[in-house]
């Protein structure tokens, strides 16, 4: 047929081609909006919810911890 050569990259082709590119970009609707600013979150872990509630002492030591009152966080 013909004189055909197949193609392998070296070892220094590949490493400089992972070097090129180090981390995967990310989508844009992805990315925190608002250049960083932290938000306020809606919804609080129940260790959140117990220290409010002993702080407004409305909880105390020893009284189960589910099924606590609903809370809003403070602000």
């Amino acid at each position: 047929m013909g004189n055909c050569e197949l193609y392998t990259p070296t070892l220094s082709h590949l490493e400089s081609t992972i070097n090129e590119t180090p981390f995967m970009s990310q989508h844009p609707s992805l990315k925190p909006s608002g250049g960083g600013l932290v938000s306020k979150r809606n919804v609080l872990k129940r260790f959140e919810r117990v220290a409010i509630l002993k702080k407004r002492g409305q909880w105390k030591e020893g009284e189960r911890v589910q099924g606590l009152r609903k809370t809003k966080a403070d602000v």
